[in-house]
């Protein structure tokens, strides 16, 4: 047809991380995406609130296009907490301190230090017949048959094995809600998950998230990870609160670095022609974060979802997705926009 306009769709996978309640970055990444349809989602590899976001996105993309899963993630971070009215949510962004500052009171308040306490000194077994997992009222009412179906974007949940230390990838009709709350479960607060006599921990141990299943032929040869754990912080933390939060970072992104350190090797051994061309997908890798938001953030913004904090996470989200995609949609299917080899070297 005369004047019509063909549109370059690229295709691109999806590595959304784990992080409890920050999270909602991720949400708002995903919500920027899915307002452009000239990028399609192949296939998603999610950790905890990753595979929490995989499963809404897709969920709700079956049922209602992407409209739909748009509306299905706003329905998912509205059950966790965030405000759903969107004035609203303004005005107390409005009317609440700086991000640094929120997270010090939070990180401060009796409350959070009660909580921490609680999980240092006491196992979840001794909660006796008053256990229970937060998170199972909100993956019950999760579209399974969506969510398993064999068309729209793959979704691929990771956790790890309790007793073998290795990682679990659950994936078609394996994704449940016990699937969901496995990949999510942090031992300090939760029961292990038991599925089909095995118990599960969360993924993000062994795969925050797992890039392997991304690697499959017939899926595109972009992966863009999500990042919601920093990579970097300038500052050695030296209170007991930051030490014990940089840890739980750095244990975090350990599995990430393990991959795209792999993901470099052979990209280095394909451009030495040390190996044939077409022996190893050569992936193409991008990574959207925001580190200068996470690193005014902490452990207790992770544990305690505030609405304040879940707009801004999402805000911030959105604005890196929209960065990236101005900036580098002519490079999906063309060439990596991470420097491997920088971020490798010493």
């Amino acid at each position: 047809m005369d004047g019509a306009v063909t549109k370059n769709v690229k295709r691109i996978n999806l590595a959304l991380q784990g992080g409890g309640a920050h999270g909602a970055f991720t949400w708002g990444v995903l919500d920027r995406i899915l307002e452009d349809d000239r990028i399609e989602i192949a296939a998603i590899s999610g950790t905890s609130a990753g595979a929490m976001n995989g499963a809404a996105l897709k969920a709700g993309m079956l049922n209602g296009g992407r409209e739909g899963a748009r509306e299905n993630l706003n329905w998912f971070w509205g059950q966790v907490g965030a405000v759903k009215d969107e004035a609203m949510s303004q005005w107390m962004d409005i009317m609440s301190p700086a991000t640094s500052i929120l997270s010090a009171a939070m990180a401060y308040s009796p409350a959070y230090a009660a909580l921490d306490m609680t999980t240092r000194m006491m196992s979840p077994y001794g909660s006796g017949p008053f256990y229970s997992n937060a998170l199972k009222p909100i993956v019950d009412q999760m579209s399974y048959d969506a969510v398993c179906a064999e068309t729209g974007p793959e979704l691929h949940v990771c956790a790890t094995n309790v007793r073998t230390g290795k990682i679990k990838i659950f994936k078609g009709d394996g994704i449940t809600s016990e699937a969901l709350m496995a990949s999510a479960c942090l031992p300090t607060m939760y029961k292990a998950v038991e599925i089909d006599g095995e118990a599960y921990w969360d993924g993000g141990y062994t795969g925050n998230p797992a890039l392997f299943p991304l690697f499959e032929a017939g899926l595109p040869e972009d992966i863009m990870v999500i990042n919601i754990n920093p990579l970097h912080r300038e500052e050695v933390p030296t209170d007991s609160q930051a030490i014990q939060n940089r840890i739980n970072e750095i244990s975090f992104n350990s599995s990430l670095f393990r991959e795209l350190r792999a993901i470099n090797f052979v990209k280095r051994l394909l451009a030495a022609g040390s190996m044939p061309k077409g022996a190893m997908k050569n992936v193409l890798v991008h990574m959207v974060s925001d580190d200068v938001l996470m690193n005014e953030l902490s452990v207790a913004t992770k544990s305690v979802p505030n609405p304040v904090v879940l707009a801004r996470l999402k805000a911030a989200g959105r604005a890196a997705a929209d960065t990236f995609i101005s900036n580098h949609y002519n490079d999906l299917g063309e060439r990596d926009t991470v420097d491997l080899q920088e971020m490798f070297s010493e």
